[in-house]
């Protein structure tokens, strides 16, 4: 835990940057002028902010289960006591380190709330539903590692808001380790002309106002890069065998390891 904290500082001035730079690229786009200017700057701040919010608190209870991994793990304890509810408190207090102001500040509508509050309860499902693997004597690593809590959870907080939003982790195609993860047109095309350019501003997502499954809907994709904790799967040397049964990809700290994707329905 102590070593997720310690990224606190410099991961807080990232998501500082990172909306500024997000507000940024939207004023340029709206500073056409037009009929409900303001109302549609107002629609897209309010959408940048719940999607920025879904993927934080998704990277808090990953950091969470990251964190936790040695207890999990551990196959000499029973109980261990990380629970739905300990995991969301966790990931609340880390969320709220990183960001200054815990996911459910106020100011948020009721159906942003409402959001927030179905990817908690998603979160609190997934943990609960894996107690008897987290809790398994005699068996040491479980397979329930970040990568898949946030499947889970994305999968989870499909099936509790679909009408209204949702949330995904994808990566270019050559870093996809489950074909559930595999990107769309739309998420490829960002991956591949944006976020792999080597002059676009490291943490700064893209969004879109489209169409998605015959729907108008703002589309959201942040970047994610490897840190040091990643590259135990993840790093050197590339091929290597890694404790889930996937050849390691060669990936450096710092790498583009994929990217959070945001639907919000309209």
């Amino acid at each position: 835990m102590e070593s997720e904290r310690k990224l606190t500082r410099m991961q807080r001035g990232d998501t500082t940057l990172t909306r500024l730079l997000v507000v940024a690229i939207f004023c340029s786009c709206l500073a056409a002028g037009g009929p409900g200017i303001d109302q549609a700057r107002a629609d897209q701040d309010a959408n940048i902010e719940i999607g920025t919010r879904l993927a934080d608190m998704l990277r808090a209870g990953r950091s969470i289960v990251s964190a936790n991994q040695a207890l999990i793990d551990n196959p000499e304890i029973g109980d261990k006591g990380f629970s739905g509810d300990s995991l969301v408190q966790q990931a609340e207090e880390l969320y709220t380190e990183r960001v200054g102001a815990p996911p459910d500040a106020e100011g948020l509508s009721e159906a942003e709330m409402a959001l927030i509050e179905a990817q908690k309860e998603a979160m609190r499902r997934v943990v609960d539903a894996h107690q008897a693997d987290i809790n398994q004597k005699g068996v040491g690593f479980k397979g329930f590692i970040p990568a898949v809590f946030a499947r889970l959870v994305n999968e989870e907080f499909t099936a509790l808001v679909g009408a209204q939003a949702r949330v995904r982790v994808t990566a270019p195609p050559d870093l996809v380790r489950n074909r559930k993860a595999r990107p769309d047109d739309w998420e490829l095309g960002i991956l591949e002309n944006r976020f792999l350019v080597a002059d676009w501003p490291k943490n700064t997502p893209y969004m879109e106002n489209l169409s998605y499954e015959g729907r108008p809907a703002f589309r959201m994709l942040l970047p994610e890069y490897y840190r040091a904790s990643c590259l135990i799967c993840h790093g050197e040397p590339k091929g290597e065998v890694d404790i889930t049964g996937y050849p390691k990809e060669g990936g450096k700290a710092g790498d583009l390891a994929g990217a959070i994707s945001i639907v919000i329905f309209q």
